[in-house]
Order: C-alpha cells, then sequence, then structure tokens
C-alpha cells in the first residue's frame, strides 16, 4: 500500500522498512556467521530474529521497524543495523537520511583529493575555487584563488577557512560588510560542528580559534546557524578595488566529506580586476585599509 504524500514521516518509514526487508533478503546465517534455526526457510535470506539478535535489539522492535511503525531509532542502533545488513558506506548513509539521521562520520577524510579534482579545479579558471574539508581545511585550490586568498601563507597546521578569517583575520580585512559575512560564515562552521559534536579534530579547532580570537569568542557565544554560504560577497583588494563574486558551494558526491567552492565573477567589470589582480604582483603583505 503506498503511503500518501501528504504524509512525508510515513512515507520515510515506509521506505526504510522496504529497504531493510530487501537488504535482510540479501543474506544468509552464513554471511553473519551464524548457525541457521532450525525450522525450514519459506523466504530467502535471514529471519528477522536473526538480524535483531544480531544488532543486539529486540525482536518487537526491530519487527516495528520493518512494518513502516513509528519506532524513534538512536544513531547506535541504525549504525548497529548498518553493520549486521553488511552496508556499504553509500547504502549506510541512505539508511540513516531514512531514519532521520545525520550522515555517518567518514572513516577517512581524504588529504590528497587526487588527480581529478586537481584537475577541476584547473579547468574552472579563471573563477577561483577551492575544495573544503569537512572541518573547512583547505584541501585543494586553483591559482585564482590562490592569488585571491592565498591559503598557502597560512601554517601547514591552520590551512583552515576560519582561521583564514578569524585568526588571521585576511579575509575579514578584505571582506566589505565583513560582520555580516563573518557571522554567516561562523554560523555555517558551528552547524557542521554540531553534527559532529564530540570530533577531536573539531573541538582542537574551536579551542584553538577561542584562543587566538575575541571576535570568535564573542560570536560563538550568539549560538548563530546558517546551512550554506551561496550568495555574493564583495571583496577589497588593492591596487584593483571591489571585487563582487557570486558563491556556490557544492558537494562532491564521490567524497561527501568535500566541499567545491567557486567564487565567479559578478559583473564584467569584476572579472576584469580579478585578472588584473591575477596579473599583479601584489599580495596580502601589502597593508588594506579598513572601512
Amino acid at each position: 500500500m503506498r503511503t500518501p504524500a501528504s504524509d512525508p514521516a510515513a512515507a520515510r518509514r515506509a521506505e526504510l522498512a522496504a529497504f531493510i526487508r530487501a537488504r535482510r533478503a540479501d543474506l544468509r546465517p552464513g554471511d553473519l556467521g551464524l548457525n541457521p534455526l532450525p525450522r525450514r526457510r519459506g523466504t530467502p535470506g535471514l529471519r528477522r530474529e536473526e538480524v535483531a539478535a544480531a544488532a543486539g535489539v529486540s525482536l518487537t522492535w526491530y519487527t516495528w521497524l520493518e512494518q513502516g511503525r513509528p519506532a524513534d531509532p538512536s544513531s547506535q542502533v541504525i549504525d548497529a543495523l548498518a553493520r549486521t545488513l553488511r552496508l556499504d558506506t553509500e547504502s549506510h548513509r541512505h539508511l540513516r537520511r531514512l531514519a532521520g539521521l545525520a550522515a555517518p562520520e567518514p572513516d577517512h577524510m581524504p588529504d590528497d583529493v587526487g588527480p581529478q579534482l586537481t584537475r577541476l579545479l584547473e579547468a574552472i579558471e579563471p573563477a577561483p575555487a577551492c575544495l573544503l574539508g569537512l572541518r573547512f581545511d583547505f584541501l585543494a585550490w586553483n591559482r585564482s584563488f590562490d592569488r585571491l586568498w592565498l591559503p598557502g601563507s597560512l601554517p601547514a597546521n591552520r590551512r583552515n577557512l576560519m582561521w583564514l578569517y578569524f585568526a588571521q583575520d585576511t579575509a575579514a580585512q578584505m571582506s566589505v560588510g565583513r560582520e555580516e559575512r563573518g557571522r554567516r560564515l561562523l554560523g555555517q562552521f558551528r552547524a557542521v560542528a554540531a553534527e559532529h559534536a564530540g570530533d577531536e579534530r573539531f573541538a582542537e579547532l574551536i579551542d584553538a580559534l577561542h584562543q587566538e580570537s575575541a571576535q570568535f569568542r564573542t560570536w560563538w557565544s550568539h549560538n548563530r546557524v546558517e546551512q550554506a554560504l551561496t550568495g555574493q560577497i564583495a571583496i577589497r583588494r588593492p591596487p584593483v578595488g571591489v571585487i563582487r563574486l557570486d558563491v556556490s558551494e557544492l558537494k562532491v558526491a564521490s567524497h561527501p566529506s568535500l566541499t567545491l567552492c567557486v567564487q565567479v565573477p559578478a559583473r564584467p567589470v569584476d572579472a576584469r580586476r580579478l585578472a588584473q589582480l591575477i596579473r599583479s604582483r601584489v599580495d596580502l603583505a601589502v597593508p588594506i585599509p579598513r572601512r
């Protein structure tokens, strides 16, 4: 029976039920190192009681889940089911989405983005573009982005967007409307950090930013959150003046922890000024006036 579209929660539960039933049918007791239960099997795959026992949940609760009834599964239980059902990374993510949970923490955060993504960054020239990691680390960038923001000037262990904006203050000095931009940036960072509460590297970075930036300490206490930084930004770079850029953030499907950030000149004059800046030898060692 199809679930009415007017009840999205019920529709999601029905999808979850169908998904785990299908995955249960794909497995045999031997896949989990189990001895088959003694009575004859009328249908292929594991029995419900075998899945429930292997995942450490009650049979009644698991049956409710397969029937699409409200069961309010926790992340620990869903992850245990993913392990029991031998789900791959994408299927695990799908299961968590159906359960209304955040995506699982990747087992490995890529530090090397690989030649394919590097070529993509080069192909986006002359628009500045970079790849950000889960914690807003700069993992790779193209020449235009390097000339505009100088991520390579940061300490090797602090090549991070938040560090650039708050601790080094470079990006903040460049930004027109720096306060609103900074608040939005911190709000996005806070939203992502909250999804990964308990992550030691997030905690270490947040502590370091508290120590380095009074502005970060003040705004962090406001508990503002944002979900994306798409939109337009304006930056001031001597000797060319103000450059307006349309910012788009795109998730990389093959590496869900990566975000491709592309900054496209908003007007022909902005493209000309960006090209002039890229050709020039002026960098951020030149003081940028605060206005």
